[in-house]
């Protein structure tokens, strides 16, 4: 899948199959990650893996959307390490699309309860989680058209007209 249609046609992805990740598919996923462009080229940043189910039902507990942290194969901890800013969003969409392009799902999702999000990861105090990311293939195969006007058509966003300006 070239970039172009990675990006136009990801969707989240809430609910997975029990078939397990591949270790050679996180990787590629982590590297996508680790390969984002950094502010000043800081890599501020370090990504926590969980698995097995008992970690992931004691993570659910403490985000916002617990059903997308329970019925997944792998969650990742994107925690910015250095002065908060907005690398955590770019390397979360880096990984997302790295999986989706993969026939992988994903979805983003943060600590409802920060304190205890924190213990369960060994996050320090002076660090702070960007994102959580679950993922896991979907239970429902992806289907993709390769027609990126067709994608651009369906979905559910503002027509460009009201998004862009120009200023000469």
């Amino acid at each position: 899948m070239d970039a172009y249609l990675a990006i136009i046609s990801k969707r989240e992805v809430r609910s997975y199959s029990d078939t397990p990740l591949a270790d050679d598919a996180l990787t590629r996923i982590l590297q996508a990650g680790r390969a984002t462009g950094s502010s000043r080229n800081r890599q501020e940043w370090e990504f926590i893996i969980v698995r097995g189910q008992d970690a992931l039902t004691r993570l659910a507990e403490t985000v916002s959307a617990p059903d997308n942290v329970r019925g997944c194969q792998v969650a990742v901890a994107v925690v910015l390490t250095g002065q908060p800013d907005w690398d955590g969003g770019r390397v979360a969409q880096n990984m997302m699309l790295a999986a989706w392009a993969d026939g992988i799902g994903s979805c983003p999702n943060t600590p409802r309860d920060r304190d205890a999000c924190y213990r369960i990861l060994g996050v320090a105090e002076d660090a702070q989680i960007a994102t959580l990311i679950s993922l896991g293939y979907p239970q429902r195969p992806i289907r993709v058209d390769s027609d990126p006007d067709a994608i651009l058509r369906r979905i559910n966003r503002k027509p460009l007209a009201e998004l862009v300006r120009y200023v000469e």
